[in-house]
């Protein structure tokens, strides 16, 4: 099992050093979401499929949390996020945080403190594919107190997340690693939107608490209801 994720993690590095800079400058993540592709690659497994810089996944293989491995130093702790980067479409440079956890020991992610708990990817109906992206960060500074309020599975405040603003927040040096896939609407995404509190209003999807926003738009475009949207 050691070996064969070593050569995993190896495969990584080979596509990282030599591509992934390019990979990620034409998925435009550099600079939707970061400045500055990362140098080396993530190990993320969904059962037995893995991730492989921009392979599609249906939402319903992503239900549960991902086997993550990166090569990491010996007593150093970090930060793991996932996030989504089209909501409620490409182009709004609007984040959705899916999974973040922080203080995690080496790459033993069960391990760190999870600062938001993981949802799977939920595109919504008619808004094409989403980018997923997982980026991994090195807390040079050791432990760290993060005073942002925990987000758990039902919790609405995931929208208007800034990956770039919370690495500078903490000093996090990176992202040192990634990885991305794409995906887009299936039959699996309302049972997430519900566990979220998602309602369907017209064309695009609404938190129940933003719903005195949008009042008689149900006849207008996605992208005029997406103006109101608080993701």
């Amino acid at each position: 099992m050691k070996l064969a994720r070593a050569v995993i993690l190896l495969f990584l590095i080979g596509v990282a050093f030599a591509d992934v800079k390019s990979i990620f400058e034409e998925a435009k993540i550099v600079p939707d979401i970061i400045d500055n592709a990362p140098m080396d690659g993530i190990e993320v497994k969904y059962g037995d499929k893995e991730v492989k810089f921009g392979n599609e996944f249906a939402p319903s293989d992503t239900l549960n949390i991902p086997e993550v491995h990166y090569n990491h130093t010996g007593g150093l702790l970090y930060t793991l996020v996932l996030t989504d980067p089209d909501i409620p479409v490409r182009g709004y440079n609007r984040e959705f945080q899916h999974w973040l956890v922080g203080n995690i020991p080496e790459d033993k992610v069960p391990k760190g403190e999870i600062l938001t708990e993981y949802v799977g990817p939920a595109p919504p109906m008619k808004t094409g594919k989403h980018r997923y992206v997982f980026l991994l960060y090195k807390q040079n500074q050791g432990a760290i107190t993060f005073d942002e309020r925990r987000i758990g599975i039902h919790d609405k405040r995931r929208n208007r997340f800034s990956i770039k603003r919370f690495a500078k927040k903490y000093d996090l040096e990176g992202p040192i690693a990634g990885n991305y896939f794409i995906a887009q609407y299936d039959d699996s995404v309302p049972t997430t939107h519900k566990q979220l509190g998602l309602v369907r209003f017209g064309m695009a999807i609404f938190f129940k608490s933003s719903i005195h926003y949008c009042g008689s738009l149900a006849e207008t475009t996605m992208y005029e209801i997406s103006r109101f949207m608080p993701c």
